[in-house]
């Protein structure tokens, strides 16, 4: 029975806080029965016996290597649609300030679209599952996450309000960050908050202690006073880095606490809670715009003047990017998704660099590549450095034969340069 869990893991960045949902369960590989021969079976059984297995052995790696090309081309096309939504959401928000000057109010419409979330994992339940179930049955199954009560006013607003009011905080922080500063720079010092969760984990939920994640967050510090450094620490400049580094902060904190108080949820509970979600902000918080409106604080005329179009890309965009990073770790890698999110950051500079909207010095790229650098040395396993014994392992035992077969007077000098290339190419990978 295939299971589906998410929990909230250092693996993802995005510009607002999300579930990280992990791989789907039970599909482990095929047994192989190797069968030898029995005693007293004559030699031509035993042959056929190990004819048979052999066949059984490709078939089962053909069908391995086929499932994992299929989830490497899911990831191809993942990685295009992360990096797309991702840069796209950033650069419109950015584009539509021009016309519409209201960050929370931008930031209550995008939320609101969470309430799609359930609809539409309901969509793929319908399609995929064996066990169709109605949508109320369906809810009730998942209400189920939050205890035997279920979803009672004592859970909601202990449970699910305060992360509403984190998801909240994170993508307007991030918004008014936009109105300081270039969507470069917003990009890149947001991926920070991967180290952010690394180092609250390792301090709440007593993680894995580990080396190179302590240096990947070295480098996102070191990342955001070089950028702070690269414009003079102008006062517009530092504030708008002070915004993106605590819309990260709130991100990181939305993860670590949905961890330590929920745990972890499955797909469709996953799908309700970003949900409920999006409808207590639409119900709770409407007052906010008006009051914001009637003050003038976020003051955008007539409604005929709201840039609708624009409004209704940035949400959809942003609700694509969420879905995809909740869901689409069911049909590839999370390294995968985690690079679609990092590869938005040349994207948004190429885009920067073309409408003339920022200044490309030497600190300036020295700081979104050692933060870049950071985000990808957090993407390694915990395992990654048994992986690259295991794998100098191998590749020394491959080479021992070819050593051995060699002539009794061939010197050291002669083998010296082979070892050399198979130690390169060991740590390349």
């Amino acid at each position: 029975m295939k299971k589906h869990s998410a929990r909230v893991a250092p693996l993802s960045a995005c510009n607002s806080p999300v579930l990280t949902l992990t791989k789907v369960e039970g599909e482990d590989r095929p047994r192989e029965s190797v069968v030898g021969p029995a005693d007293g079976q004559p030699a031509g059984g035993a042959a056929g016996d190990e004819a048979d297995a052999g066949k059984r052995r490709l078939r089962c790696c053909l069908r391995v290597t086929a499932v994992q090309v299929r989830k490497a081309l899911w990831g191809v096309a993942m990685v295009m649609c992360v990096c797309s939504s991702w840069a796209g959401s950033t650069q419109l928000a950015k584009l539509t300030f021009k016309e519409f000057d209201a960050p929370f109010t931008l930031t209550w419409f995008a939320a609101t679209w969470n309430c799609l979330f359930f609809p539409l994992y309901y969509v793929g339940h319908v399609c995929k599952s064996p066990e169709r179930q109605t949508p109320r049955q369906r809810i009730r199954e998942c209400c189920r996450f939050f205890g035997d009560d279920g979803l009672t006013a004592k859970v909601f607003f202990t449970k699910v309000a305060p992360f509403g009011l984190l998801w909240i905080l994170t993508n307007y922080l991030y918004l008014q960050a936009l109105r300081k500063i270039n969507t470069t720079d917003v990009s890149a010092l947001f991926c920070c908050n991967k180290a952010f969760v690394f180092l609250l984990s390792w301090i709440v939920l007593r993680d894995r202690f580990m080396g190179v994640r302590i240096v990947a967050a070295i480098f996102a510090i070191a990342g955001i006073v070089m950028m702070t450094y690269a414009d003079g620490f102008h006062s517009h400049s530092v504030i708008g880095i002070t915004l993106v580094v605590a819309s990260a902060s709130m991100s990181a904190l939305y993860k670590v606490l949905f961890k330590l108080v929920l745990g972890s949820a499955k797909f469709g509970e996953a799908a309700l809670f970003l949900t409920i979600v999006g409808g207590a902000n639409f119900v709770l918080l409407s007052f906010v715009p008006v009051i914001l409106y009637f003050t003038r604080v976020e003051y955008f005329g007539s409604f005929a003047d709201i840039p609708w179009a624009h409004l209704c890309g940035v949400a959809g965009l942003l609700l694509a990017f969420n879905v995809l990073v909740n869901f689409g770790i069911a049909i590839t890698y999370p390294t995968l998704i985690s690079l679609g999110i990092v590869l938005s950051v040349p994207v948004n500079a190429l885009v920067d660099l073309y409408t003339c909207e920022i200044h490309f010095n030497t600190v300036r790229l020295i700081a979104v590549f050692i933060i870049c650098l950071g985000f990808l040395m957090l993407l390694l396993p915990e395992d990654w450095d048994q992986c690259i014994i295991e794998l100098h392992t191998k590749l020394r035992k491959r080479d021992e034969p070819a050593e051995g077969s060699g002539e009794a007077g061939t010197g050291t000098g002669l083998n010296w340069p082979r070892r050399a290339r198979t130690s390169m190419s060991t740590f390349a990978h």
